[in-house]
């Protein structure tokens, strides 16, 4: 029986988030012939945000503008979100399993009176439904979900679930929502951001991570090299970052961000299982360490013993000759 979803999409200093696209494709499998409905709020004009994801499966898009929506607050977002589902009433709910999906969903499941299923890496049909997987322990185990009544509410851990093909010749309706956006308690006066360029880390195909064996900021030197040949982020582990070598924002694990990259590449990281949690899903995972005896290579796909600062100079300079004889 088809259904319709309701897709809450993110933007992130104006561009849309990966994960947007990855929760449409799931719409898309939810809905089995319904319709998809992909909104996103914020402030200003969002008709361009909107089209972009008509073109990636939506089959239509509701926008919400408002000056109080330009930050994230919890109490302006729950308000626009849950306005877009009292008008939708959707027979399910997808986004991204980010900070702020993380924050948001549990309290919209909780005035629709629904469950919620987060974090979910993988999704296929069973006899009663669809089965929703999601890690449990830190990565150490897998427990799979049925919803047998009520919204199927569902956050996705991004990089799990593939995208749709951009579709540039697709076009759908672009309604606009107003709500009056009010009671907020947190008001944002200033955002500071630290300076970043390049890939963002929670979204990157390809990371490269240092661990304490970097011996110093100027050891991620040739890492960022590595992965800026390789299109890629770099990334930390807490050692390193407990170390001074690297701002917190890197860091990988338990503690830090939980990423799962196409391609992990771990320099120098021993294995700590705090570590592991956070990217033991990556695809595929290569280790570089001097100790043949350390843990990450438990792990690793592929493993290469000997000294980072020896093995990372020339990966990056094959890679940059197989592009040139490419």
């Amino acid at each position: 029986m088809s259904k319709n979803i309701l897709v809450i999409a993110e933007a992130k200093e104006g561009e849309l988030r990966n994960v947007s696209f990855e929760a449409i494709a799931l719409g898309k499998t939810l809905s089995e012939g319904g319709e998809v409905v992909a909104t996103i709020c914020g402030e200003g004009d969002l008709n361009s945000m909107a089209e972009e994801l008509i073109k990636y499966g939506a089959d239509r898009a509701v926008t919400v503008a408002n000056a109080e929506l330009k930050t994230y607050t919890p109490e302006g977002f729950t308000q626009a979100y849950k306005a877009v589902i009292d008008q939708e009433s959707p027979d399910g709910i997808v986004m991204g399993h980010t900070s702020i999906g993380k924050d948001v969903t549990p309290k919209l499941a909780s005035q629709l009176e629904t469950g919620l299923i987060s974090d979910v890496t993988e999704v296929e049909e069973g006899d009663d439904g669809f089965v929703f997987t999601r890690p449990i322990y830190s990565g150490k185990a897998f427990e799979k979900k049925v919803v047998t009544e009520g919204i199927t509410f569902v956050t996705i851990r991004p990089n799990n679930i593939a995208a749709l093909e951009k579709d540039d010749s697709r076009s759908g309706d672009v309604s606009s929502l107003d709500v009056d956006v009010q009671n907020i308690r947190t008001i944002i006066k200033e955002v500071i951001r630290k300076t970043s360029e390049g890939v963002d880390l929670s979204e990157a195909k390809v990371i490269v991570a240092g661990g304490r064996a970097v011996k110093g900021p100027e050891g991620f030197e040739p890492l960022q090299e590595l992965a800026d040949e390789l299109g890629g982020a770099v990334g930390a582990s807490r050692a390193a970052c407990d170390a001074g070598y690297c701002d917190y924002s890197l860091q990988i694990g338990q503690t830090g961000k939980v990423v799962t990259p196409d391609l992990y590449i771990a320099c120098g990281i021993s294995g700590a299982i705090q570590h592991l949690a956070g990217m033991s899903n990556s695809k595929v995972i290569v280790a570089i360490n001097k100790d043949p005896e350390s843990n990450i290579f438990s792990i690793a796909d592929y493993g290469l013993v000997g000294d980072i600062f020896e093995i990372v100079p020339k990966l990056t300079e094959e890679i940059r000759n197989m592009k040139v004889n490419a």
